[in-house]
């Protein structure tokens, strides 16, 4: 709120309540580092210059910049309850948080919302939620809640509901199917963003998603795809995370083509904590970027101030009057090595709020039937099998169909190939999907998750049968979580008991044990270059090519069909 207080300050007739002095200031607007002080009123930018205050900090040089903005997250991906997560990120400057809560709506539809909501609430950061658009994913996916626009429409009123989350059922936006039409309708009315989940887009394709209001995407992992959308007015948020790293690509291409960086901003979309840890969080997006030859001041305003502007945050962004004094004071620029974070004009600390009492309902969530050993049992007929096949450092698949081993007429797993099976844990159906896998290369034993985007169903990946049980069972026992079972051994478990994606435990406590079981995943045979969780987790995501798992079997995305070898020849 603008009074004259505040007037007075910024002219330099009277003292600033806060100045920071003698720093070198990211002007985003102008691309430039300009020396000066930073005045502060309460949570409020007076302005840069020369200022004097009744209490003042001596920067002795350190840089400026914005609070870095994570353009697209979900929060559950990093395995934390939400506040601890953020507690994490904010160290590393991140003190801008747009949250997609997809997975926890899929698990309890807006109660799992609602929690996301009110644990980030006590936070020192700026926490934005983006409507989850597509609950299931795809109208056949057996997931543990369902949300049309009317479930939507009340919680619209929430003053941190931003817009509307990724729309990944492009089909569904393309041919204007009814119910995807009312939820477009709904926050375009609103004047809302609506984030997309196009990815590979071709340029009619682009510009019927644009045309619908989708208005930025974070799934292009070439700089090809980046630019024909971008061409068409969709922002790109450029993803590096945990299991997907399309930075180098797409940052190449921006270097190479020398053009604006206008369109362009950063998110992890999914990282864990230990990497977040070890490495940053936005942090590490920016330091990578100017690594590959980006100016700096382009690498910070892709991280600040484009996505403020591509998210309508007209307060933040920036080092400049009227903003939110959101900062973070740099050592080194080119390294972001961070000294130090304010929120809202306050230094962030060490200690975050403590976590909320995660509802009962919430932690009670793995329902599973199934009819015993058997179910691992898998029959073959035919020369020929449909084969998933693992991308490193990507989350696409490709396909094929092969010949694999056979022992008495049925699929007999090796280094190569292994099983991989999905079972429905909503609602106790029943329902177990079923196939074989190639590239992931565990060996002696199994490992299981109940993180399986989008619909978060129960992943077995294995070549022994007795080791797959004992992870299944290992997982409802724990109410869900991630465990590894070399055969002959007892599990070794991290227990996800909020909603089967996120735990209450403390951060060092799940990092340390998730690179125990990182470390035993590779000496079982998991390569290099895949992460084996978050590898597994989307497995089971029938919108990304080319091939899934689902409980209904393995789905061949680009066909929009469950796999049978005559509609793939």
């Amino acid at each position: 709120m603008y009074k004259k207080e505040m007037a007075e300050c910024a002219l330099g007739r009277r003292k600033a309540p806060v100045v920071l002095k003698n720093g070198v200031v990211l002007n985003v607007f102008s691309g430039e580092w300009l020396n000066g002080d930073i005045a502060l009123y309460g949570d409020t930018i007076l302005g840069v210059g020369s200022y004097e205050g009744e209490e003042e900090w001596d920067l002795a040089g350190k840089f400026v910049v914005p609070g870095f903005i994570d353009a697209h997250l979900h929060l559950e991906s990093t395995l934390l309850n939400p506040s601890q997560l953020i507690c994490q990120a904010l160290k590393h400057g991140t003190t801008t948080f747009i949250v997609d809560p997809h997975e926890a709506a899929n698990v309890a539809g807006t109660d799992g919302i609602q929690y996301i909501i009110d644990d980030a609430s006590g936070c020192a950061a700026n926490v934005f939620v983006m409507m989850p658009s597509c609950v299931p994913a795809v109208s056949f996916e057996k997931n543990g809640a369902v949300m049309h626009a009317e479930q939507m429409e009340p919680m619209m009123k929430d003053p941190h509901i931003l817009g509307l989350g990724e729309v990944m059922d492009v089909r569904s936006v393309l041919e204007c199917e009814p119910e995807m039409m009312k939820k477009l309708e709904l926050f375009r009315r609103e004047g809302r963003v609506m984030d997309g989940h196009g990815g590979a887009l071709s340029e009619k394709d682009g510009a019927c998603y644009r045309l619908a209001g989708i208005r930025t995407d974070h799934e292009c992992t070439t700089y090809e795809d980046a630019i024909r959308e971008a061409r068409n007015g969709i922002h790109i948020l450029i993803r590096e995370g945990t299991a997907a790293r399309n930075l180098e690509a797409i940052v190449r291409g921006i270097l190479n083509d020398r053009i604006s960086t206008d369109m362009f901003s950063f998110c992890t979309d999914d990282k864990h904590i230990e990497d977040i840890a070890a490495n940053g969080h936005i942090s590490w997006n920016i330091r990578k970027a100017i690594t590959l030859g980006m100016k700096p001041a382009d690498a910070y305003r892709m991280a600040t101030w484009n996505s403020a502007r591509c998210y309508g945050l007209d307060r933040l962004g920036a080092v400049a009057p009227g903003y939110q004094a959101d900062l973070v004071i740099l050592d080194d620029v080119e390294k972001v090595q961070v000294s130090q974070v304010f929120h809202k004009g306050i230094p962030v600390t060490e200690n975050g709020p403590a976590s909320m009492t995660v509802p009962e309902k919430l932690l009670d969530t793995v329902h599973i039937s199934w009819p015993g050993p058997e179910v691992f049992d898998m029959p073959i007929s035919g020369e020929k099998q449909p084969v998933i096949h693992i991308i490193s450092g990507e989350i696409l698949t490709d396909f094929s169909f092969e010949e694999v081993p056979v022992h008495n007429g049925r699929f007999c797993p090796n280094e190569k190939y292994q099983k991989i099976l999905v079972f429905e844990r909503h609602h106790a159906t029943g329902m177990v999907g079923k196939g074989i896998l190639e590239g992931f290369s565990i060996h002696g034993g199994a490992i299981a998750s109940t993180v399986g985007h989008d619909s978060h169903n129960l992943i077995v990946i294995g070549d022994d049968d007795a080791s797959m049980e004992d992870a299944l069972e290992e997982l409802i026992r724990c109410r869900g979580g991630y465990t590894i079972v070399r055969k002959g051994q007892e599990p070794v478990t991290q227990p996800l008991e909020i909603m089967g994606l996120m735990t209450a435990q403390p951060h060092e406590e799940v990092s340390a044990n998730l690179a125990r079981m990182l470390l035993l995943a590779r000496d079982m045979g998991v390569p290099e270059g895949i992460d084996p969780f978050i590898t597994m987790s989307f497995l089971a995501l029938p919108v990304i090519p080319r091939a899934r798992i689902t409980p209904g079997g393995v789905y061949l995305v680009e066909k929009s069909c469950f796999c049978k070898e005559e509609e793939y020849e």
